[in-house]
């Protein structure tokens, strides 16, 4: 049985997440900004069988209230060994790539505030000698594309943020996740069209659970995603430019 913080729990790929493990009985710390949202979710998660539920309020650009955040999840649950990271953005790239102060939000949202929250939760673990943590990223941050490219380096910065926090933990026996989906139908994804290539928010969600279970590393959503970003890794950049994708 797992204590566990979910850090974005009303997004919907954390609500899946959470269904899942409340039907394994965890004991959970739901932690989200909506407030109406997550006593519904808190609720839900009730009737699926989760041993214990406990939320917060969290606003994750509020660096400073991070540690109260951990600390309390600690002591509502009587310990913590696992952390679920699943909050974002997703703007419009035309939107925002001519106005710094909306680029500069968008970095802070989907790593920034990320790294910083993380580095406290690995301190933790670290000190405690377990522990797991899991973070969505995104196959958006493998390659910068013109359709995207500020929040596929934000998404960059935190797979390369968890690479490195892996390593450094790796020995002290603590498992650091890196779930990279593709193309995901949520309320984010809304105005999007859909295709072939899309998933849902519990393909990602049981691929999570499944990849706490086997202590994996790194983890993309549907699995052939990790043989598109290899071929569009592999295109030398004098022809990644002139394509349109």
């Amino acid at each position: 049985m797992r204590k566990i913080i979910i850090l974005g729990a009303t997004s919907a790929i954390a609500t899946a997440t959470a269904r899942l493990l409340a039907a394994e009985g965890h004991e959970l710390f739901l932690a989200a900004r909506n407030a109406h949202a997550l006593q519904a979710l808190a609720d839900d998660l009730r009737t699926r069988g989760a041993r214990r539920i406990e939320t917060a309020h969290f606003d994750a650009a509020q660096t400073g209230a991070h540690a109260a955040l951990i600390e309390s999840a600690a002591a509502a649950l009587s310990g913590l060994d696992t952390a679920i990271l699943a909050y974002g953005s997703l703007p419009e790239q035309t939107s925002i790539q001519d106005d710094p102060e909306r680029v500069a939000a968008d970095l802070n949202a989907n790593f920034v505030s990320a790294a910083a929250l993380l580095t406290q939760i690995a301190a933790r673990f670290e000190r405690q000698g377990y522990g797991t943590i899991v973070a969505i990223s995104s196959v958006a941050g493998d390659r910068g594309r013109a359709v995207n490219y500020v929040y596929g380096s934000a998404k960059a910065g935190l797979t390369c943020f968890l690479s490195g926090l892996r390593q450094r933990l790796w020995s002290k026996g603590i498992d650091v996740i890196t779930i990279k989906p593709g193309f995901v139908d949520t309320p984010m994804t809304a105005t999007f069209q859909k295709g072939a290539l899309w998933s849902t928010p519990e393909v990602v969600a049981a691929a999570i659970v499944r990849a706490m279970a086997s202590h994996q590393t790194t983890v993309y959503v549907p699995g052939f995603w990790r043989w598109i970003m290899a071929c569009i890794r592999a295109l030398p950049e004098r022809v990644f430019v002139r394509m349109r994708f």
